[in-house]
């Protein structure tokens, strides 16, 4: 078996079924299909989502879970089951364009990569951020200052979250990519070990590629492997991907950093926060963003 197709399932049971279907035209089209598997797990949908898979994709390999376990446990759950010798990662929301497998197993193939994100974008073809470097206190604080977000700094930083649109255009060696779609081979996932378990949701997709860098290996991000990616559709919105994200850093922080980078990091998220708190209630625009924010400097504290 050459490549082993993840697909996390919550709830989107019309999503998935389109990411199906892509998948299955992609493993066609590029003669991939008598070489691959795909697995679904289920985290307790309670729509139709498992009933459907059952229905009309019956060569998936489901994986039904009795309560939501998040993304990483799940994830690590179709690993344990998987046969491939390359383990593809996609996000329910997604739609594969037909000739993005082979692109991103192309790449994944060569020595010393270990992990392959391909790009992603939304719905209507525009590019999608969805890479970055590693969370270092200097990065933090560009994020939080909105220093990476002028033109001219981006293009000089190596930001935690690449905006620049047009560091998407060329093939890149960079820290993280997205778990939306990620490529990772077999051998590089019994080196390094599974997805942290601790982490529910947001972060783990860096958290695992920054134990993947550390041990030598690669991570990269291909252009040409193009996957439409319905952002949020799975998850729960804007205010809960800052909040995962806050509560990821911490605990980032904890597990790899020195213990005196931890409450510097501490600071910053503050300071973050109560900048985005006062420039909101300036503008007046967004009531529900200076809630959430006044809520996040309670979080890091």
């Amino acid at each position: 078996m050459e490549l082993s197709i993840i697909i996390i399932s919550y709830n989107t049971s019309d999503l998935l079924s389109s990411c199906l279907r892509s998948v299955y035209k992609a493993l066609l089209t590029s003669k991939l299909d008598n070489k691959s598997e795909v697995i679904v797990v289920d985290n307790a949908s309670s729509d139709n989502s498992v009933a459907m898979v059952r229905k009309n994709f019956p060569k998936v390999k489901l994986i039904c879970n009795k309560k939501n376990l998040g993304f990483a446990t799940a994830n690590n759950q179709g690993v344990r089951k998987a046969y491939g010798e390359y383990i593809l990662l996609l996000n329910s929301d997604t739609k594969a364009a037909s000739d993005a497998l082979p692109k991103l197993l192309e790449i994944g193939k060569k020595m010393h990569i270990g992990v392959v994100g391909g790009k992603l974008l939304n719905a209507d073809g525009t590019f999608q951020p969805s890479v970055g470097f590693f969370p270092t206190l200097t990065r933090i604080f560009f994020w939080m200052t909105f220093l990476d977000d002028i033109p001219l700094f981006s293009s000089m930083l190596k930001p935690y979250h690449i905006e620049n649109r047009d560091y998407y255009n060329r093939f890149q060696e960079v820290d993280w990519v997205s778990g939306a779609c990620m490529l990772i081979k077999r051998s590089i996932i019994n080196a390094s070990g599974l997805l942290d378990k601790e982490i529910f949701m947001y972060g783990e997709d860096v958290e695992w590629c920054y134990r993947i860098r550390n041990s030598g290996n690669k991570v990269c991000f291909q252009p040409t492997a193009r996957i439409y990616h319905y952002k949020g559709a799975s998850g729960g919105g804007e205010e809960s991907g800052i909040i995962e994200e806050y509560s990821f850093l911490k605990y980032f922080y904890r597990k790899h950093k020195p213990y005196w980078q931890y409450p510097i990091l501490l600071v910053l998220l503050i300071f973050g926060a109560l900048l985005r708190l006062i420039i909101f209630g300036i503008m007046g625009k967004y009531p529900k963003r200076i809630a959430l924010y006044a809520k996040l400097i309670k979080m890091a504290r």
